[in-house]
This record gives structure tokens, sequence and C-alpha cells, in this order.
């Protein structure tokens, strides 16, 4: 229990327990935001109520993700001052003004037409009201963005230089368009629609598989996996430039990624472990299954390497991630389930094809409901998992290449950062089991198709109904 008298290990323990709840709500509100989106256009378009109780009934679950997002938020942003004031202090010119931009920008335009996407129905145009909706979406991907351009400097810090102890901006815009940026962005971006388009698509089978309103979830599931043809074989695809970006730039964090020891010269085949027991003490795998030239392949989709691959054994061990077996295993977790999502996507297609999807069969299609309903929670598991080797494989520094974690730190006691770690547990753990408890609430009730749909061409008259997307709080026996 050495670690409990470590203010570094603690600290980075409570970062990534932070992180690692912050992701999960905003990781659907992002992607969510896109899909009401089209469910309120396509009522616009169309004047079907199927999609304008659509919007109504997921616009609930998008509430209460962004409610919890929000809590779990704002102490990952108080951390850079609380438990990481000299790396705040010697970044902050850039790193702070990001997270500002964040806040401002992004956020507030998020926040502000929440209002009007929740309550506005019936009581603004339906025109004015899809405005908002967009503006919501616009302004939860646009966090993203940001997000995305301070974490990407951490990995591949540009525009500027350290000057005594201090990083100076010379150039914004290339600090800002460092070279990890885009492609992490775009990479960032499909994972959250990706993951969002199989809760919907999960919660829907669910529903189905449990016949109730198989025609309305049907709907739902559709316009989930005809997004999903394009997003998830082109999310594949950006997770490969994004392994090739730390092949370029990282080269410590792509032979953890790999457990790769030893250095492949340019100009030879590098095999690729599919699994590894890495060893750190003897600094060689002690178990391993290698597919011969695979690393070519992934890398640059031939036998023989242009680049060499250096291994671990390159650098000295206070100079490389340290945690090579959390490293090796999150990437392929995060790989195996996009080819998962893939590939249910594939087959979904194919039984929608042979007419299988209909409302009349749909819920005959079991085990497809099944493999929807397992997919859920996948792309959770696979986003957090590619943060782990984003950040974990960036160690030991906070600022790669240029601060050290262990410099970082605030200079507080251990005591301190174990009472804030527990109590950020404690808090955590209630505000997930209350999420759990209000969204189980929703699904159960399931959508209210009786709710009037408000009219197009005049100005609607205001509803009197209680705000439907508040969590109804008598007993479900009595709802029903």
């Amino acid at each position: 229990m050495q670690f409990l008298s470590d203010t570094v290990v603690l600290s980075r323990m409570q970062f990534a327990l932070t992180a690692i709840f912050h992701m999960l709500w905003p990781v659907l509100t992002t992607g969510m935001g896109i899909y009401l989106v089209i469910v309120e256009g396509m009522w616009l378009k169309t004047r079907n109520s199927d999609y304008y109780h659509h919007a109504r009934f997921w616009s609930k679950l998008y509430v209460l993700n962004f409610g919890i997002g929000v809590a779990s938020g704002i102490p990952m942003e108080f951390q850079f001052g609380t438990n990481w004031a000299p790396f705040a202090e010697a970044t902050g010119d850039f790193f702070g003004s990001i997270l500002g931009f964040e806040a401002s920008m992004a956020f507030m335009l998020e926040a502000g037409f929440l209002g009007i996407m929740l309550f506005g129905w019936g009581r603004v145009h339906p025109v004015i009201h899809y405005f908002s909706t967009i503006m919501v979406a616009f302004g939860a991907n646009l966090s993203t963005v940001w997000i995305l351009v301070a974490n990407s400097w951490l990995q591949t810090p540009a525009g500027g230089e350290m000057v005594n102890g201090k990083f100076v901006v010379h150039d914004y815009f290339q600090a800002i368009l460092n070279p990890f940026a885009a492609k992490s962005i775009l990479h960032m971006f499909f994972a959250t629609l990706e993951t969002s388009l199989f809760v919907i698509g999960g919660i829907s089978a669910w529903y189905i598989i449990n016949n109730r309103h198989k025609a309305f979830f049907a709907k739902s599931l559709k316009i989930s996996l005809a997004a999903a043809i394009a997003v998830a074989p082109l999310q594949i695809y950006l997770g490969h430039l994004s392994a090739e970006q730390v092949y370029h730039y990282q080269p410590t964090k792509l032979a953890a990624m790999e457990a790769k020891w030893e250095t492949s010269p340019a100009g030879e085949p590098a095999p690729w472990s599919v699994l590894a027991i890495p060893n750190g003490k003897t600094e060689k795998n002690d178990w391993e299954i290698q597919i011969p030239n695979g690393l070519g392949y992934i890398l640059e989709f031939k036998p023989k390497l242009s680049e060499p691959v250096l291994g671990l054994k390159e650098w000295k061990p206070e100079d490389r991630p340290r945690m090579v077996g959390l490293i090796f295993y999150s990437f392929r977790i995060m790989s195996g389930i996009g080819f998962f999502l893939a590939g249910l996507m594939l087959f979904s297609v194919l039984q929608w094809l042979r007419g299988k999807l209909s409302p009349e069969n749909i819920s005959n299609q079991r085990l497809m409901m099944l493999g929807w309903m397992f997919a859920g929670p996948l792309g959770y598991i696979a986003v957090e998992s590619g943060w782990i080797v984003r950040c974990v494989g960036r160690q030991p520094w906070v600022v790669y290449g240029q601060i050290r974690t262990v410099d970082a730190v605030s200079h507080v006691p251990p005591s301190n950062v174990l009472t804030s770690l527990t109590s950020f547990a404690v808090v955590y753990t209630i505000l997930f089991v209350s999420a759990m408890y209000f969204g189980s609430r929703i699904l159960r009730k399931g959508p209210n198709l009786e709710l009037p749909v408000p009219g197009l061409d005049n100005q609607p008259a205001i509803e009197t109904e209680p705000a439907e997307f508040i969590p109804d709080a008598r007993p479900v026996e009595a709802q029903q």
C-alpha cells in the first residue's frame, strides 16, 4: 500500500477516476444530439408523428446524460489547479485558454439552447425549435473539438517553446492545428456517433424483443442502422489513421501498444503480436502469439516497413510507459469492438435487405436483437479503452517530450489527495446509481405516443402538461 503515500500516484488515480466517469456521459450527448437533429428534421419534412414522438422520447435520455456530464465535468477542470498546479502554470497561456473556449463557446451554446429544446415544444414555432436542437448538437460537438485540441496538444505540442519552465506561444493557430488534432477530432467524433447509434439501436432492440411498440422502435433501429452503414467502417479507417500518427510522432506509445521490446529495422518484416504477456522486469513477453509480417501490413499495408519500428529497449526505463500490459490490451479491446460493431452492422443490413426488419418480422430476429443489446455498452468500453491508450501511453510525460508527470503534480500532502479521491469515488457512485435508476424508469415507462403533435403552419398553443422529460416520481404500478 505504498502508493497511498505517493502524491503523484494518488493524483493520477484521481484524474483517471474523474476522466473515466465523466467520459461516459458526453459520449452519448454528442452523438445523440445529431440523432435528435435527424428525427426532428424528418418530422418537419414528412409530418409523420412517429418522428415527433421519437424526438420527445430520446431527448429524455439526452438531458439525463447532460446533467450527469455537467456535474462530473466541473471537477475535471478544477483538478488542473488543485492537483496539477505546476502544469497549469507552465501551460496556462495555451492549454487554459483552450479550456476557456470549450466552456464559453461550446458549453454555453449547448446549455443556452437546451432549455428551448426541452421546454419549447408547443411554445415556439417548430422551425425555431428545430434550430435550437441543431444548436444544442452543434455546441455538444464543438465541445469535443476544443477538448481534443487541448489533449492533442499534450500529445504533440506545437506553436511555441518552453522558456524557463513555461510554454510560450509563438503561433497560436499552429498550436491549435498541432499534428494530432485533425485526425483525433474526427476519430472521437465518429466514436461518439457510433456509440450513440448502437445505444439507441440496443435500446430499440430491447423494446422489440419484449414486444413493446415494435413498429415504433423498428424505425429507430433502422435509422441507427442506416447511419452505421457509413459510420462503422469509416471509424475503423480513422482508427488506422490515428495509429499511423502514433507511429510517426510517439514511437514509445506504439512500442507499448504492440508490447514490442526489440527494434524492427526499416526494410525488414515485423511480426505482430495478437496476444502477449508483457514483462517489464525482464523486458520481454513471457508468452505471445504472433503473425509474421503482420505489423507491416497494419501500419503501411505492406510486409516490409519503410521506417523502423523502435522497441521499448531503445529508451531508458524512466523514459517509456510502464503499464505496457494495460496499454497493449486496451488497444486490442478498442480495435476488437470496432470490428465487432462493423460486423453486426453488416449482418443487420443483410437481414434488412432480406425483408427481415419489417414490423411484422423484426421480433422474430431474436439473435440479431440480442446482438444489438449486447453492442449497446460496447461503444463506451471502446472509447474508454482508447483514452487509456492515448493518455497512459503518453507517460511519463504530461506534455509529450516537454513536461514530465512527476514535475507537473501539485505539492500537497498525500492524505489530502486520498481524501478527495475517496470523496469523488463515493459521489460518483451515487451519481451512477442515480443515473441508472432514472434511466431505467424512463425506459420502463417508454414513449408517450398520446402527446399532441404541434402544428407546423401557425404558432402552436402552449402545452399544459408537465415537462415529460422529468422522471415520474410515482411507483411503476401507479403509472400503469
